[in-house]
């Protein structure tokens, strides 16, 4: 199975772009650590695209969160161009599938949005760089939580919403996406080719565990968004998922910055600026914020 297999089937109904190819393959949901060592810390403030955590070992690790854009005038291209400037990392990671870059920063961002930037400027300053996100352990181990139908249902609602905030798709678009999907899943859903072979069983499951829900093409994005509750009874299946999904990128994911922090790296950390990490009002946990 392949790192970055979601959406790949449904990329095939679109016009092809390295940067829109990139947008279906999703990295980042959320994490919920406990424990001083290993926790992220606060955002600065509110909406602040980047801030640092110092880390016991001389090391320290820079969030930088950025939001999709191919334009170049955006400001977050020239607020990433500074990080690299004065924070100087000397590893750095990212969320999304290597597409390249182009000979130019305009062309790059142009072709390759945030993603492929982030890349380009890693190459200008001679910086390694790692993908954070390890979309095949964290299958695997979501298969260890969750029955094969609920897996496999939540897997794909996660990217059909993905799918359709990324490229604004149509209804018609979005099912033809979906149906191109389940019968191409056992590649890339591995284990769960007994359940939902076709849209009607697709239809049924949704029915199943989401009854209460709007039409599955409609499944609003705050069903992926680990720093909500469940609204009604009917979203515990989802929370259930979304539960697991923190437990595998806790341990996963952030204990791999700290690594690297405390061997004394300079750690920069690019990702969606929906996943930053930050403290939840009122509660002790906390969270990197993700679908």
């Amino acid at each position: 199975m392949k790192a970055s297999f979601f959406w790949l089937g449904a990329a095939l109904l679109l016009p092809a772009t390295g940067a829109m190819a990139q947008s279906f393959v999703s990295a980042a949901s959320s994490q919920s650590v406990g424990g001083a060592s290993t926790t992220p810390p606060a955002a600065a403030a509110a909406g602040a695209p980047y801030y640092t955590q110092q880390v016991a070992g001389g090391g320290s690790i820079t969030y930088f969160g950025t939001v999709c854009s191919q334009d170049c005038q955006h400001t977050q291209f020239a607020q990433l161009r500074h990080v690299f400037e004065t924070k100087r990392p000397t590893v750095v990671f990212y969320d999304k599938p290597d597409c390249g870059v182009d000979s130019t920063e305009t062309t790059t961002i142009g072709r390759y949005g945030e993603a492929g930037y982030v890349r380009y400027l890693a190459q200008q300053h001679t910086v390694p760089t790692q993908r954070l996100d390890d979309p095949v352990a964290e299958y695997a181990y979501l298969q260890t939580k969750l029955d094969p139908e609920r897996l496999k249902l939540f897997c794909l609602l996660r990217e059909s919403n993905s799918f359709r905030r990324h490229t604004g798709a149509s209804k018609t678009l979005t099912k033809k996406a979906m149906a191109s999907l389940i019968r191409q899943s056992a590649a890339f859903l591995p284990g769960n080719e007994g359940v939902i072979r076709n849209m009607a069983e697709f239809e049924v499951a949704y029915r199943t565990y989401c009854p209460a829900g709007s039409k599955w093409w409609q499944a609003p994005a705050a069903w992926f968004n680990p720093t909500l509750s469940a609204d009604n009874k009917s979203n515990l299946n989802i929370e259930d998922f979304k539960g697991a999904v923190r437990e595998f990128r806790a341990q996963a994911m952030y204990s791999k910055l700290m690594e690297q922090a405390q061997a004394g790296q300079r750690v920069l950390v690019v990702v969606n600026r929906d996943y930053l990490p930050l403290v939840r009002v009122g509660s002790p946990k906390i969270s990197f914020v993700g679908k």
